[in-house]
């Protein structure tokens, strides 16, 4: 079979394979099948630029970053609903149309919590995507967009020209799972879902949000050219013949039915895969609708049912703390057993130290609870009439509970963490930090392997890493000699790594890459640095106060005192090669554009610190220099418009010799 063909054979079949699993939650293959029959097309395009077509389904992992949003304004505006908040309300708009219409027929959706955006097909094809904006005006979201799965690329037997409204949003498993990503990687946790996926879809590098698994429900036809709908529901059928994938809903005439069907909605919605915050009664008719017309805000043919936060009394039985892989202490309020929105609950998070004293909670206190975001339990308040005389006011502990170092406020104050480089609730992050590309580099040791010889009870500690043996190492196959062979080898030419590689492994509160190089170069060796008073750190250029607190408390601890014995005894290399004799670019900050010929931007950012400089990746009044190489672009625009020298690449050269 020639290229082109199995380029469009396979296109199709992933295709098909895509709808099939997304949108009818049928598959039709393995998932090993899927990547295998993916990684084909890949490599086929990659050969074949030429052949990749605009519905690839390659093009679901996610394109090039861009740099900012366009503006998209809507052809149809993308108008809000009225909320209503109670039974009577809702019966108010109900018995009002059909005083006017007795035959009406009313369309009941659930509501999604998440983000509204319009998806523009040009005959068959999808060409744009943007948000609601105020309605009128949106951001053109394209490329986010393409790496939902279940938003169809082509449409058969579609119009000229046809655009559909839908809710984006985060299924709650993928809420959970980048949560844990999140923790892991020590960055902020999402409230909710919805936050999430307006946080997904608004990133700059559709990669991003690619990995955050985001879904769509489609609710209505905004524009179909050359094509008539009679009513909402006859438009719902089109859409799912198109094979989007559609808004659930029930049409019902009754008042009273319809009120009870939104309150089993409400009762089911643990069962969703999608959160909801309410449900949406519509005209059914497209004519009716046209007759009752819209305020300059909202339709009259619909309103929005609001479901209230639901809020019940328990009673606080114990606060525990839970130590995160980050080391950040989050405490945690057992409370008596109580069902909320469909599940029961038997704890709440408190968040930190501030949360609870602000609100005064104790082990005892009778509190209001509810589920924020629908999602995570909270403490509202305490009943203060009824809290025992015995209940003491909670301090969170100055040592951490699972290893027993000292604990330390974050620079914003708002949460404590464990200062124990040993530390076992952190030792998994710990570890694969140590062994990452920027730190010591060590090929092979990712965070799955970690966390197997953490199973086996081969790592206690990142030190532990360079006793490890061969037949440890086997452990990890089941056929390893040659992988494991290879493991060994990367773990003992990572001793010889510099020292400022060394420092940032260590994973001390605020150094980063570049201040281990500052530091690195500052000091010569570990000895050095681990003896430096904390007045002598807030010395060095771009170590301040905190980050000198921070390194003076790190090196304090048994723990990070052990951690550096075990290491100098493996004879891991604690001199730096580097030396800041030369500080040609001292108090210069240069900014890289374009494609370098002679180096990488790694190597170039490398020379530059090497001098006392700083690489940045955005132009600003304060930048210095940018280097312009081959097709640059709007950072060499800006550079021009705020007067900023611009060096090409043998200029920059030139400096460096």
């Amino acid at each position: 079979m020639e290229a082109k063909e199995r380029v469009d054979a396979l296109t199709e079949l992933l295709t098909q394979a895509n709808y099939r699993y997304y949108v009818l939650d049928d598959p039709t293959m393995p998932d090993f099948e899927y990547d295998a029959l993916l990684r084909e097309l890949e490599n086929l395009e990659q050969a074949n630029p030429s052949l990749a077509r605009e519905d690839s389904p390659t093009r679901r992992v996610g394109g090039e970053a861009l740099s900012q949003f366009e503006k998209v304004t809507h052809p149809v505006p993308l108008m809000s609903l009225q909320d209503v908040f109670s039974p009577e309300e809702l019966r108010d708009f109900l018995e009002k149309t059909l005083e006017t219409a007795p035959e009406t027929v009313f369309s009941v959706e659930p509501k999604i919590d998440g983000l509204s955006v319009a998806l523009e097909y040009e005959n068959g094809i999808f060409v744009r995507g943007a948000t609601r904006g105020d309605g009128t005006v949106g951001e053109d979201v394209t490329e986010n967009l393409r790496t939902i799965r279940s938003i169809p690329m082509t449409l058969e037997g579609a119009p000229e020209r046809l655009i559909v409204r839908g809710e984006v949003f985060m299924p709650k498993s993928s809420f959970a799972a980048l949560n844990q990503r999140q923790e892991a990687e020590g960055k902020p946790l999402f409230a909710n879902p919805r936050n999430a996926a307006a946080g997904s879809l608004r990133q700059l590098d559709p990669k991003i949000a690619a990995k955050r698994k985001l879904d769509i429900l489609i609710f209505n036809v905004q524009l179909a050219e050359g094509i008539h709908f009679r009513s909402h529901q006859e438009s719902l059928e089109y859409l799912r013949e198109l094979h989007f994938k559609v808004i659930p809903n029930t049409m019902l005439r009754e008042p009273d039915a319809i009120v009870s069907q939104i309150f089993s909605i409400n009762e089911n919605r643990e069962k969703l895969s999608c959160d909801i915050d309410g449900a949406v009664v519509k005209v059914d008719d497209l004519a009716q609708r046209e007759r009752m017309g819209a305020t300059a805000k909202f339709p009259k043919w619909a309103v929005a049912y609001k479901y209230p936060p639901e809020i019940k009394s328990t009673v606080v039985e114990e606060i525990v703390v839970q130590v995160g892989r980050t080391g950040v202490l989050t405490p945690k309020a057992v409370v008596r057993p109580v069902r909320l929105a469909g599940t029961t609950v038997t704890n709440a998070t408190l968040h930190n130290q501030d949360f609870i004293s602000q609100r005064d909670i104790r082990v005892g206190d009778t509190v209001r609870i509810r589920k924020a975001g629908e999602i995570i339990p909270e403490i509202l308040d305490v009943d203060f009439s009824k809290r025992p005389e015995e209940a003491q006011p909670y301090l969170l502990p100055k040592t951490c509970p699972i290893c027993g170092a000292a604990t330390q406020k974050d620079a914003d104050g708002a949460f404590l963490r464990c200062t124990g480089a040993e530390c076992p609730a952190q030792l998994s992050r710990n570890i694969a930090h140590f062994a990452s590309r920027d730190a010591m580099d060590i090929e092979g040791l990712g965070a799955a392997n970690v966390d197997k010889l953490i199973e086996k009870g081969f790592l206690r500690s990142p030190a532990d890493i360079y006793y490890l043996t061969l037949d440890e190492l086997k452990s990890l196959w089941e056929k390893g000699d040659t992988a494991a062979r290879n493991l060994m080898d990367a773990i003992e030419k990572s001793k010889q790594q510099d020292l400022s590689r060394l420092i940032y492994a260590l994973g001390i509160r605020q150094v980063g890459a570049k201040t281990g190089k500052v530091l690195a170069a500052q000091f010569g060796s570990m000895d050095a640095l681990m003896y430096a008073s904390q007045e002598t750190l807030t010395l060095v250029p771009d170590v301040g106060g905190v980050t000198a607190g921070s390194i003076a408390q790190w090196f304090a601890q048994p723990q990070s005192q052990h951690m550096i014995q075990r290491l100098r005894d493996a004879g891991v290399n604690f001199q730096s090669k580097r030396s800041l004799a030369d500080t040609r670019f001292a108090g210069m900050t240069f900014v890289l554009t374009g494609a370098l010929t002679r180096f990488t931007r790694d190597e170039a950012t490398e020379k530059i610190e090497l001098f006392g400089g700083k690489a940045s990746g955005s132009v600003s009044k304060k930048t210095t220099y940018v280097v312009a190489g081959e097709n640059a672009g709007s950072k060499e625009r800006k550079a021009r418009e705020l007067g900023i020298p611009i060096l090409s690449e043998e200029e920059f050269l030139s400096m460096l010799r």
